[in-house]
């Protein structure tokens, strides 16, 4: 895998591990890193690693996982940011909000631009009780 084939891998790797020790991301982020190419070797393999565990563990995983970091490649700056923006917010979500927004996205999977908007509307409109009767009668498939 070449370095601008290892960045998104590397992103997600990141930004997963700001996320689970954020004391350590501030001073993480105080100390100016080299590029890829003054990288040890073991401060490659360092970041690597989870990757290739994950990779490694999960065969079943392998084209959806490579897809993504192809996609990760195609997108700019800001799709990029938002992303991550994305991601993070849903590691924040508690299980029954993720479940909403689980059964909202597939449900608007199918639906043209008009009618997402419509839906969006409609559920900003709506109260917690009409959330939960839509969420049962619209159950994300499982996973």
């Amino acid at each position: 895998m070449t370095p601008l084939r290892q960045l998104p891998a590397l992103a997600l790797l990141a930004s997963a591990l700001f996320a689970a020790n954020p004391a350590g991301a501030a001073t993480t982020t105080a100390i100016a890193m080299p590029a890829w190419e003054q990288l040890t070797p073991a401060q490659r393999e360092l970041l690597v690693a989870p990757i290739r565990e994950r990779w490694n563990s999960s065969p079943d995983e392998r084209a959806r996982m490579y897809l993504h970091a192809q996609r990760w490649q195609q997108m700019t700056p800001e799709q990029r940011s938002r992303a991550h923006h994305g991601m993070h917010r849903w590691e924040h979500m508690d299980p029954q909000k993720r479940e909403e927004m689980r059964a909202l996205f597939q449900k608007m999977r199918a639906m043209t631009p008009e009618q997402r908007h419509a839906l969006r509307d409609q559920w900003r409109a709506m109260t917690p009780e009409q959330r939960k009767a839509w969420i049962d009668a619209n159950p994300p498939t499982p996973r």
